[in-house]
C-alpha cells in the first residue's frame, strides 16, 4: 500500500468520525449554526493561523542550525509545511517526512535530522504544558472556574515529560529504550544511530537553547489559544475568559496526544464540546464551534501542507521508501 492510499484511508476514517460526531449533535441544528459565524473575524483568525506557522518555522530554523544544518529559507519553509500534511499520522511520526525531504533534496543524513524532529515534538509538549500550568495558576489566583479534568491531564503529561527528560539525560537508559523503539517498521527505515540520536537530543534539550525553544513553543500555543478565543467570539460567545479557554483547549490537545489517534481525532473534539456544554452552550452549537476550531487550528494546516508537500517533491518516486 503506497503513501497516498494510506493517507486516503486515514482521511476517510476521520470524515466518518466527524459525521458521527455531528449527527449525534443534531445535524440539522449544526447546519443552522454554521451560518451564525461572523465573517468579519475571519481575517483575524487566518492572520493568527499564519503567525503560528511562522513561529514554528523560526523554531525549526533554530533547531536545524543547532545541528549545523543551513539550507535556503524558502525550501526550508516548504519542508516544514510538508510536515503538517502528515501530522494526521498517529503520534505525529508522519512529520518524519521532513527528514526524508532533507535527505532527498540536500543529502543530509536522516540519522542527523530525524532526532531533530523528535526534539521538535518534545518542545511542543514542553510548550503546551508550560502554557497550561501558567493558565491554571492564573485561574487559581483569581478564582476563575475551569474544567477540573485539566488538572489531572496536565499533571499526567508533566510526569510523562519528566520521564522522557530523565531518559534523555541517561545514555544507558536511552540506549535500551532506543533499541526497542527502533524495531518498529516505520522507525527502522530511518536507520538511526544510537550515539548520534542521543547527542542531538542532549544538545537540543539543554541550557539557554532549550529555554528559547520552550518560549517559542509556548508562544505557538498561546496563538492557538487566541484562535480558539476568536472563534468563540465569532459565534458571539463572550462568557468565557481567555485563560479558561486556552487551558481547556491545551488539556484537550494533550488528551488527544495521549490517545495516539491521528490528531487526537474524536478525543479532542469530545473534550472541547463537553467543556462548552458545561458552560451552558447548547450541544449542537458547541459541536459547531469545535468543528470551526479544528478547521482553523489543524485541518487548514493539513490541507496547505499537502500543497507544499507536492511542491517539495514529497510524492515523487524518490520518496517511496518513506511509505
Amino acid at each position: 500500500m503506497n503513501l497516498i492510499n494510506k493517507i486516503l484511508i486515514v482521511v476517510i476514517a476521520i470524515i466518518a468520525i466527524y459525521a458521527v460526531f455531528l449527527i449525534y449533535s443534531d445535524l440539522n441544528l449544526v447546519k443552522d449554526h454554521f451560518g451564525k459565524f461572523k465573517i468579519e473575524f475571519l481575517p483575524q483568525i487566518l492572520g493568527l493561523v499564519v503567525l503560528g506557522w511562522f513561529v514554528l518555522f523560526y523554531r525549526w530554523i533554530l533547531l536545524l542550525k543547532k545541528s549545523d544544518i543551513d539550507i535556503p529559507k524558502l525550501s526550508n519553509f516548504y519542508i516544514l509545511m510538508s510536515g503538517l500534511a502528515l501530522s494526521i499520522v498517529p503520534g505525529k511520526v508522519g512529520e518524519l517526512i521532513k527528514s526524508q525531504l532533507l535527505k532527498t533534496k540536500y543529502n543530509i543524513p536522516r540519522t542527523k535530522t530525524a532526532p531533530i524532529i523528535i526534539v521538535e515534538q518534545l518542545n511542543n509538549l514542553l510548550g503546551i504544558i508550560t502554557v497550561s500550568c501558567v493558565g491554571l495558576g492564573i485561574m487559581g489566583l483569581f478564582n476563575i472556574k475551569f474544567f477540573d479534568i485539566s488538572n489531572y491531564v496536565i499533571i499526567s503529561a508533566t510526569i510523562v515529560l519528566a520521564t522522557i527528560l530523565i531518559i534523555v539525560n541517561s545514555k544507558k537508559i536511552f540506549r535500551k529504550i532506543f533499541l526497542k523503539i527502533s524495531k518498529f517498521r516505520f522507525i527502522s527505515k530511518y536507520e538511526l544511530s544510537v550515539d548520534s540520536s542521543y547527542d542531538i537530543l542532549k544538545n537540543s534539550l539543554s541550557g539557554k537553547f532549550m529555554i528559547s525553544s520552550i518560549a517559542l513553543s509556548s508562544l505557538f500555543w498561546i496563538i492557538e489559544g487566541l484562535i480558539v478565543y476568536s472563534v468563540l467570539l465569532a459565534f458571539n460567545i463572550e462568557t468565557l475568559v481567555f485563560m479558561t479557554t486556552i487551558t481547556t483547549y491545551t488539556s484537550s490537545i494533550l488528551l488527544g496526544f495521549i490517545s495516539f489517534l491521528p490528531m487526537g481525532i474524536g478525543v479532542t473534539e469530545g473534550t472541547l464540546t463537553g467543556f462548552l456544554s458545561l458552560q451552558g452552550i447548547e450541544i449542537s452549537l458547541a459541536a459547531t464551534i469545535v468543528v470551526f476550531i479544528r478547521i482553523f487550528t489543524r485541518w487548514l494546516g493539513v490541507g496547505i501542507g499537502f500543497i507544499f508537500l507536492k511542491m517539495a517533491g514529497g510524492f515523487s518516486s524518490n520518496n517511496e521508501k518513506i511509505e
